[in-house]
């Protein structure tokens, strides 16, 4: 019997980022500068920065019988996840692939998803999800073959007793449906950035799309960026600045803000203090290529969150 902290569904893959290369064009041979092979994809960095943070996690998910999916499940599995029930499934589909190249004022982000999109309701060992104190899921319109049932999934959650959180990401076909919004009466802390919660919402304002997001769930943790969260409850909204931090690269930054906040929100902390750790923590993850590799870095974690895996660093 394992008991958990956190359990996570989501797509696990790798990221390729691709650094200093100029605008793209067609039929040109362009040379990057350098290269990262990282962890990638929001529930796999979620999960894996959590481990490292101190709380107890297991990752459901499926992937592909080929090198990708390895180098990803070892990954987690340094981080100190559960990936006792991560499926890995033979067949043409492989696991996923992100290619990330920085771009002055953004970034492209191409995905091969792979077996992510084949992850389906019959995946999920719901009697190990319940073992933990919270469920948490990323990457909400991603999930071709499981959507249909996330509602369903929620609903058992809850009455299993757990807490439970989301960040829907983006949804690269820019529909934002409906479906979303019967999930997030099921949902206790949601963690959209600025752009998701307009998006989600259909305004054009943040203090719309927080006037919205405030009447379905109990807790809205935006991510602002370089201007750092705020989060709102019934007690009122608190904003807290960015850490001043010598940003390496962005990815994964949003994902580690989620971690910090999700391990100090199970841990019982106010909602000032699990702000105060998720921009902590996505500050952090900033400071080295991917969106783990300044977790990975154990002694680099240690002098920024002393002692590691204090429940209230």
């Amino acid at each position: 019997m394992i008991n958990l902290d956190v359990a996570v569904v989501g797509e696990l893959n790798l990221d390729l980022i691709l650094y200093g290369l100029p605008p793209l064009e067609l039929e040109r041979e362009l040379m990057a500068s350098g290269l990262s092979l990282t962890l990638g994809s929001s529930s796999a960095i979620f999960a894996h920065n959590l481990a490292v943070l101190g709380s107890k996690v297991g990752f459901v998910s499926r992937i592909g019988v080929d090198p990708l999916g390895e180098i990803a499940l070892t990954r987690l599995q340094e981080g100190g996840v559960d990936v006792s029930q991560v499926r890995k499934v033979p067949g043409p589909v492989t696991t996923g692939l992100t290619v990330i190249i920085p771009q002055t004022g953004g970034r492209n982000i191409l995905t091969y998803p792979g077996a992510m999109k084949e992850m389906c309701f019959e995946d999920l060992n719901l009697d190990y999800l319940g073992r933990a104190k919270h469920f948490h899921l990323s990457s909400f319109f991603l999930h071709t073959a499981l959507r249909p049932r996330i509602l369903e999934l929620f609903r058992a959650m809850k009455q299993r007793g757990l807490s439970t959180s989301l960040d829907t990401n983006d949804d690269p076909e820019d529909r934002w449906g409906d479906d979303l919004f019967e999930v997030l009466k099921l949902v206790d802390v949601f963690l959209p950035n600025e752009r998701e919660a307009m998006k989600i919402t259909r305004t054009d304002s943040l203090e719309a799309a927080m006037d919205a997001l405030k009447q379905l769930v109990p807790v809205l943790a935006v991510k602002l960026g370089p201007e750092g969260a705020l989060v709102c409850s019934a007690s009122g909204t608190v904003r807290s600045p960015a850490l001043p931090v010598t940003a390496v690269d962005p990815v994964g930054a949003g994902d580690s803000f989620d971690a910090g906040f999700i391990h100090a929100y199970v841990h019982g902390a106010d909602l000032a203090e699990c702000l105060r750790l998720g921009n902590a923590a996505g500050g952090f993850s900033t400071t080295r290529p991917g969106g783990t590799e300044a977790f990975r870095n154990r002694a680099y974690f240690a002098r920024c969150f002393p002692p590691a895996g204090d429940k209230s660093a």
